[in-house]
């Protein structure tokens, strides 16, 4: 029986919950992925940091997630985005960690700087703020 790590290695799947999602603005990273599905996690709460979530592993009523299967080349260039740094996770704005989703085992970015004083969405989505012209 392989661990998660070993098993998300082979076909890694992802969980995104902000601008990663379909139909917003940093979508197209996902070029070339495929969409596996929606699910809602109770161990995640999201925090709203203005122009994009981050999420923290709190409990919460489900937070509505996108799950996405992607290449090798494809996850290093999510860790760029998220700066992710693999040597010294805790020092770049996201760390990576393996979560269950529906669809077995995902990588899920965790973000890794000061929340305080942002809104807390403990149930439902991110959605980006409007621009008022």
């Amino acid at each position: 029986m392989h661990s998660p790590a070993i098993a998300i290695a082979r076909t890694p799947l992802v969980a995104v919950y902000g601008t990663l999602k379909r139909g917003l603005r940093n979508h197209h990273w996902l070029n070339g992925a495929d969409f596996v599905g929606t699910d809602v996690l109770t161990g995640v709460t999201l925090f709203d940091l203005g122009p994009y979530p981050g999420a923290r592993l709190e409990r919460s009523m489900g937070v509505e997630i996108e799950v996405f299967r992607v290449d090798a080349a494809g996850l290093k260039d999510l860790d760029v985005l998220e700066d992710y740094r693999v040597r010294r996770p805790a020092s770049g704005t996201y760390d990576r960690v393996v979560h269950a989703t529906a669809f077995g085992p995902a990588w899920l970015y965790l973000y890794n700087r000061d929340v305080a004083g942002c809104p807390v969405i403990r149930e439902g989505g991110w959605q980006p703020r409007q621009s008022v012209i």
